[in-house]
C-alpha cells in the first residue's frame, strides 16, 4: 500500500478521503526536517503546510514520491523545479480559499475607509468622534488588481455589487473576464484609487511594491495586500504613508513572517516600521488569516484529494 506523510493538522476529511483512494496515512507533527529525511524514502506521498521548507537536501532524501501537496494557495515551502527534475508530481489549493481571501480583502477595504476600527477603539476609550471618523464611499472609485488568479477573481467577484470600476494587471495575457478588465501596469498607476496585491512569491513580486513603484501612481491610494508579505516593503510602505501617497493600507501578510506563517517575530526588538504600522490610525493589521476560515479549512483539504484523485487517473 502507497504511503502518505501529513506534517501538519488539516481537516479530517483530507486522511479520509487519502484513505478511500487507497493510501495509507501517517501523521507527523513533531519530528524536524532533518528526521524527516531520515524516514521520508518510506512514502509516495507527503502533504504539507508550511512546517518547514521542502529543499534540494529534503527532495534528494525522498526515493519514490509520487506527489508533494501544500495545504494552501502557493508552493513557495518547496523547490518546486527542482521536485519537477525529479518527476514529482506537485499539488496546491488555491481554489480552497479563494472565497475567504476575497471576502477578507473587501472587509478590510471597507474598514479603512470607514475608518472602522480606530472608531471601535475610540469608544472602548469613551471617545465619541463622529466627524473625526467621517468615512468615504467606495462608489465611484476605481480598485486595481495584482495579479489575478484565483484570489484576485475572487475579490474582483465580490465588488460586484458596488457601483466601482474594477481593473487588473497580471503577468499573463487574456486574463481578464466579466467582473475586471485587464490593463497595463502603466494605466493601472494612472487610475487606482486602491491597490490590492494578490500576487505569489516569487522573483517577479519579491519587494515589488516599493518607492519607485508608489511613487509613479497618479493619485494617491489605499494599498491592501492579502498575498505575500514579501512583496511589499515595509520601510518604503511607511514612507508612502508619511508622505500621504498612501492613503491607508490593510495588510494581512507581513515582510517579517517566517515561512511557517506562524511566528512574526523571534525577539523583542520590533522593526522600526513595524512600530509605526502599529500606532498607525490608517493602518489595518491582520495574523495572515485572510484564507483561514472555518469552511476554508474544510475546502482546502478537499482540493488535496480531489487533486491526488485525478493524479490516479
Amino acid at each position: 500500500m502507497k504511503k502518505v506523510l501529513l506534517l501538519d493538522n488539516n481537516h479530517p476529511i483530507l486522511q479520509k478521503g487519502l484513505e478511500k483512494l487507497g493510501y495509507q496515512c501517517v501523521t507527523d507533527l513533531t519530528s524536524s526536517k532533518t528526521e524527516v529525511e531520515q524516514f521520508i524514502h518510506q512514502y509516495q506521498g507527503i502533504v504539507i503546510r508550511s512546517r518547514f521548507k521542502i529543499d534540494k537536501t529534503f527532495i534528494d532524501a525522498t526515493k519514490n514520491m509520487l506527489f508533494m501537496a501544500r495545504v494552501g494557495a502557493g508552493l513557495e515551502s518547496i523547490d518546486t523545479e527542482y521536485a519537477s527534475q525529479k518527476g514529482i508530481q506537485l499539488i496546491a489549493a488555491p481554489e480552497g480559499n479563494r472565497n475567504a481571501v476575497g471576502e477578507h480583502t473587501l472587509g478590510m477595504l471597507l474598514s479603512l475607509f470607514n475608518h472602522l476600527n480606530k472608531a471601535d477603539r475610540e469608544i472602548r476609550q469613551g471617545k465619541w468622534l463622529r466627524e473625526a471618523n467621517r468615512g468615504i464611499e467606495l462608489d465611484g472609485k476605481t480598485v486595481g488588481i495584482i495579479g489575478y488568479g484565483n484570489m484576485g477573481k475572487a475579490f474582483a467577484k465580490k465588488l460586484r455589487g458596488f457601483e466601482v470600476k474594477v481593473i487588473c494587471y497580471d503577468i499573463k495575457s487574456g486574463v481578464g473576464d466579466g467582473n475586471c478588465q485587464q490593463v497595463s501596469l502603466k494605466q493601472l498607476q494612472a487610475e487606482a484609487d486602491v491597490v490590492s496585491v494578490h500576487t505569489p512569491h516569487n522573483k517577479l513580486s519579491y519587494k515589488m511594491i516599493n518607492t519607485d513603484f508608489i511613487n509613479v501612481f497618479k493619485k494617491p491610494f489605499y494599498l491592501l495586500n492579502t498575498g505575500r508579505g514579501t512583496a511589499v516593503v515595509t520601510d518604503d510602505l511607511v514612507e508612502g504613508l508619511k508622505s500621504k501617497k498612501i492613503l491607508g493600507a490593510g495588510l494581512d501578510v507581513l515582510e517579517y513572517e517566517k515561512i511557517s506563517f506562524e511566528n512574526l517575530f523571534e525577539n523583542k526588538e520590533l522593526p522600526k516600521a513595524f512600530k509605526y504600522l502599529i500606532k498607525t490610525d490608517n493602518v489595518l493589521l491582520s495574523p495572515h488569516v485572510a484564507g483561514w476560515t472555518i469552511e476554508s479549512r474544510i475546502k482546502l483539504a478537499q482540493v488535496i484529494v480531489d487533486k491526488v484523485r485525478l493524479l490516479q487517473q
